[in-house]
């Protein structure tokens, strides 16, 4: 069974495939530009829990998100 859940919901330290953004086209653009669209393979480096930005690695870069960002970033996690 697949389990989806948001970058904010997923444990440190966890790995998936980014299945869908839930955002206007304006942020949908900027996070084309810093390559986090669908079917991007991701990890989840860090967050404080309720505050703060998430940080996940793309390849070789890690990227700091905001909250409101990252709970509109879907993620198929891997088991």
């Amino acid at each position: 069974m697949e389990e989806i859940r948001s970058l904010v919901e997923m444990e440190t330290g966890g790995k998936g495939e980014i299945v869908r953004i839930d955002g206007g086209e304006g942020m949908v653009k900027r996070l084309w530009v810093l390559g986090v669209v669908p079917g991007k393979r991701i990890e989840k480096v860090s967050s404080i829990i309720g505050k703060g930005p998430v940080v996940i690695r793309l390849g070789q870069q890690e990227i700091a998100l905001g909250r409101g960002i990252a709970q509109r970033i879907l993620v198929r996690v891997e088991r």
